[in-house]
């Protein structure tokens, strides 16, 4: 599991280039501000309603540069390099919360979600490492030290929280959700500053809180899968959000192909190797980012026939009720979605 494709966009589908703050006309004595800019590799486009017309924007840099400081692989020196490579165990409030989020979520999906996937997915090539010329013994090497069994959070040390490996060569990557805890970190900061209506959307990962102007949901597109990586945006389906998170995971951009066999970003920590199944995408309607985030890898992970039938074993799981995939039958694209999710479908 690694970064995903950016398979989520606003009904507009904005391209954005640059990183600006827009001040909109003014709605019941509040500005409706627009901020855009680059976090984690991808890009940030967030909508919001002040009284005070506050340009956030600075501050939304710096709180997402803290957040790759902490989660980024790609950022050298980042908490989580040091804990793979090591070199501390001490866990900051941030980490500490997307650890235990993990171990959760790889509980609750009986393991299709697991961020111990970290050494697998840099010799696939899909990290900052060089790809490995793979074989059955190396995939079989790396999986001995995947699995969440192999971590626990330690808070029996004076109260400081730390990451406990009983492999020292497992490594972990958060890819696959750490994108939704920043969605969820800036909604925390905005209520914070009493703001109740936005939209935060970073890299496709969607939080919608409170409406729009009129007091309607906000409008949120799921894009249709892609015939290439280079492909442009087309929105399959829109769902209105008010309160709610959507995030998609799919495996039509993110992937290479070597001798004509393809090679998808999303690595399956049961047996080691890239996911081959005929879904394409999955999407999460859930109250938490991180969540939905978690639960749309886990569910390419586990594909369309595992996936449904995931669903129907936990009917208790208000998380895994609102669902919508796409998938490849005799090469046509078609879509299923779970009951609730047809709730929110703008038609």
């Amino acid at each position: 599991m690694i970064r995903k494709a950016t398979i989520l966009a606003t009904l507009l589908l904005i391209i954005l280039c640059t990183a600006t703050c827009h001040r909109g006309t003014t709605t019941n004595g509040s500005a409706k501000m627009h901020i855009t800019g680059t976090a984690q590799g991808t890009y940030y486009n967030i909508t919001y309603y002040d009284p005070q017309g506050r340009d956030l924007k600075p501050l939304v840099d710096s709180v997402l540069h803290q957040f790759d400081l902490t989660a980024s692989l790609w950022q050298e020196g980042s908490l989580i390099r040091r804990l793979n490579s090591n070199l501390t165990d001490t866990l900051n409030p941030l980490m500490d919360t997307m650890l235990r989020h993990s171990l959760l979520m790889w509980r609750l999906t009986d393991g299709a979600f697991d961020i111990t996937v970290g050494n697998l997915v840099g010799a696939w090539g899909f990290g900052f490492k060089e790809r490995s010329n793979m074989t059955a013994a190396i995939v079989d090497s790396l999986l001995a030290l995947t699995g969440s069994q192999h971590l626990a959070v330690d808070t029996m040390r004076g109260g400081v929280a730390r990451l406990v490996k009983d492999n020292s060569a497992t490594e972990i990557d958060l890819n696959a959700i750490a994108q939704g805890e920043s969605v969820d970190l800036l909604d925390r900061l905005f209520a914070s500053m009493g703001l109740s209506d936005y939209l935060i959307d970073i890299g496709g990962e969607v939080l919608a809180r409170g409406t729009k102007s009129g007091g309607e949901p906000w409008a949120v597109g799921i894009e249709r899968p892609a015939p290439d990586k280079e492909s442009r945006q087309e929105v399959e389906v829109a769902v209105g959000l008010s309160n709610l998170s959507v995030v998609t995971s799919g495996n039509y951009r993110k992937y290479y192909e070597v001798d004509g066999t393809k090679y998808s970003h999303t690595i399956d920590p049961a047996t080691g190797r890239p996911v081959n199944h005929s879904l394409l995408s999955a999407s999460v309607i859930d109250r938490y980012a991180w969540r939905a985030d978690a639960l749309a890898t886990a569910f390419m992970v586990m594909g369309l026939e595992r996936g449904l039938q995931f669903i129907a074993d936990h009917p208790d799981q208000e998380c895994l009720q609102a669902v919508f995939f796409i998938y490849n039958e005799g090469g046509e694209y078609k879509c299923l979605a779970t009951p609730k999710f047809k709730q929110y479908i703008i038609d």
